[in-house]
């Protein structure tokens, strides 16, 4: 796979994360993780939402688009009222169908960069209590579990637990 180039998403490019984000939720499916992600979840306007007031990231090689996350500057839902240091990844997918291995990685690697660069000294995130694997997979880079939400709201969905967990950037400024 050539070397992933990484950009903010435009308006134009909505639509191309909706349908990264059902790909991905498809194939979560299809590995037996339920309660994660469903198909038709999330539109262009909640992606437009984020943008707003957040950003949205693509991660491309060559001309095809095959990873992006949110990137929120809070996350009160989550994590309640925090002081300024914390930039919160969410909704990490990757194109499944063509990327090798540690293509995620790439992705919450550049992530960091980001709230590096914002002068943001954490990196929060949350995923679904029950799932051992991404729990298992974020831990593994680096991360660690700092609490639980129960109940949190979901887009389009019922609350859920979730695991919270962060992660401190030994080179912000």
């Amino acid at each position: 796979m050539n070397a992933l180039r990484f950009r903010p998403a435009a308006d134009a490019d909505l639509a191309t994360v909706v349908r990264l984000r059902d790909d991905a939720a498809r194939w979560m499916l299809a590995q037996g993780v339920t309660g994660q992600w469903l198909p038709g979840e999330l539109g262009v306007d909640h992606f437009r939402r984020i943008m707003e007031n957040g950003e949205v990231w693509l991660a491309k090689a060559a001309d095809r688009v095959v990873g992006a996350w949110e990137l929120w500057w809070e996350d009160e839902e989550a994590w309640g009222a925090q002081p300024p240091t914390a930039g919160y990844v969410h909704r990490l997918m990757v194109d499944h169908s063509g990327v090798p291995a540690g293509t995620g990685r790439k992705l919450l690697r550049m992530a960091e960069r980001r709230v590096a660069e914002a002068g943001r000294s954490l990196v929060r995130l949350d995923c679904l209590a029950d799932n051992a694997p991404l729990n298992a997979y974020y831990l593994d880079a680096g991360y660690r579990i700092v609490g639980r939400k129960e109940g949190k709201p979901q887009p389009g969905g019922a609350p859920k637990s979730f695991t919270l967990l962060e992660k401190p950037l030994e080179d912000s400024p």
